[in-house]
């Protein structure tokens, strides 16, 4: 099954994004991201629908960060570029009539239910600027 990769692709645009001058192309993003300028454009529509990036117009113009990076967390962009539910496992039946599938869904939804309140716990407590200040350290900046 393919990956969904808007959340890694997004948050690697916004950090080049955060350490490039002036604004930068949806062709320059696409390139970047082996993708097409397209679905670059309807990708960053979501991030600037909520705020986090701006489109300016005309020669010399492309997209640029608008909100501070502090103010942005994993789990803000997940939602803002539509990525989907955080799992895609499920029950096959959600109302079955037979008590041992009835036990088996009970068990997975809450095995699920908890992994996933601890994961977009984890992604709404990071930051893009915690994100920025690791990739600083790691490249020495």
């Amino acid at each position: 099954m393919r990956k969904d990769s808007r959340l890694s692709r997004m948050l690697h645009v916004l950090l080049h994004m955060a350490r490039h001058d002036g604004p930068m192309t949806s062709e320059v993003i696409a390139a970047m991201l082996q993708t097409n300028a397209v679905v670059v454009r309807r990708t960053m529509a979501g991030l600037r629908d909520a705020g986090y990036v701006r489109s300016e117009k005309g020669h010399g113009g492309g997209w640029v960060l608008a909100s501070d990076l502090a103010n942005v967390s994993l789990l803000d962009v997940h939602e803002a570029v539509g990525g989907p539910r955080i799992f895609a496992i499920g029950n096959e039946h959600p109302n079955p009539a037979c008590a041992v599938e009835q036990v088996v869904n009970a068990a997975v939804e809450d095995a699920l239910a908890e992994a996933e309140k601890l994961l977009i716990e984890r992604l709404g407590s990071v930051s893009l600027a915690e994100l920025a200040a690791a990739f600083d350290a790691r490249c020495g900046a």
